[in-house]
């Protein structure tokens, strides 16, 4: 089963409510959530996953949306059987997934900055940088980032990849399966065309700087989701978590709660 950060909830009311379950984006983490995770427990118990090839999730020579739906599948059976479900992009995509497929298993889903459509960009070249990283005699991650930066010039995203480099491993090593991500690249960027319907309440939440989930987009997204209901986060981008925490956690506690 997938590795598991559980947060209780802060309250003995809100440990009777519907658990959340947080699937994080293509090369992420359950520790990427973690502050999110803690704040949103307040209303419920919350549990974050590493994904499959991420973290300390297993290895695997497969990385498709349907493997990932069941691994999600796994996580709630074995947590009461049903969940609200918050995912951010690959994540979001593995998540409307499971909804597609499994839709007793989800009261509501909310999808992060993710349509359900196939892309035309690549992400090999962020892993062509991570391995280009020499791990040879790394002990600091002010060291990883410095070098890193030789090939990478994007200080964000160079701490967010080095979030997933364990520096207690000497060498150190990459808590990420990048074999296996860069074989499965062309079904993680793209979607399998799922048919089916989810007929509860879902949020799709957007940065009003992203253009991954367009007005074009909307038909196909109501067609799948007929509840679906739109909302955007001023300023944010595709890391729309990470860049307007707070506003993020505001709007998904309004939709859980309502």
């Amino acid at each position: 089963m997938l590795a598991t950060t559980e947060y209780p909830a802060a309250s003995p009311d809100a440990a009777r409510a519907t658990p959340l379950l947080i699937v994080h984006g293509l090369f992420g983490s359950a520790r990427n959530w973690g502050v999110i995770a803690r704040h949103l427990a307040k209303d419920r118990p919350v549990l974050a996953v590493d994904m499959r090839n991420h973290g300390q999730s297993p290895r695997t020579t497969s990385h498709s949306y349907a493997d990932m739906a069941a691994d999600l599948a796994e996580v709630i059976a074995a947590h009461g059987g049903k969940a609200d479900v918050l995912g951010h992009s690959m994540g979001g995509k593995a998540a409307m997934q499971l909804a597609l497929t499994q839709p007793d298993l989800l009261r509501k889903l909310v999808v992060a900055d993710i349509a359900p459509v196939a892309y035309g960009h690549d992400q090999t070249h962020h892993i062509n940088a991570m391995r280009s990283l020499d791990l040879a005699g790394l002990t600091s991650r002010g060291e990883a980032d410095r070098r890193l930066a030789q090939t990478l010039d994007d200080a964000s995203l160079r701490a967010f990849f080095l979030q997933s480099l364990d520096l207690k491993e000497q060498p150190a090593r990459w808590r990420l399966n990048l074999d296996t991500l860069e074989l499965e690249m062309p079904k993680i960027v793209g979607w399998p065309g799922t048919q089916g319907q989810f007929d509860g309440p879902t949020l799709f939440l957007t940065g009003s700087e992203s253009h991954y989930v367009k007005p074009e987009h909307r038909e196909g997204i109501r067609a799948l989701f007929p509840k679906a209901r739109f909302a955007k986060i001023p300023g944010a981008g595709h890391w729309l978590h990470a860049e307007r925490p707070r506003e993020f956690e505001a709007a998904v506690e309004v939709f859980l709660n309502a």
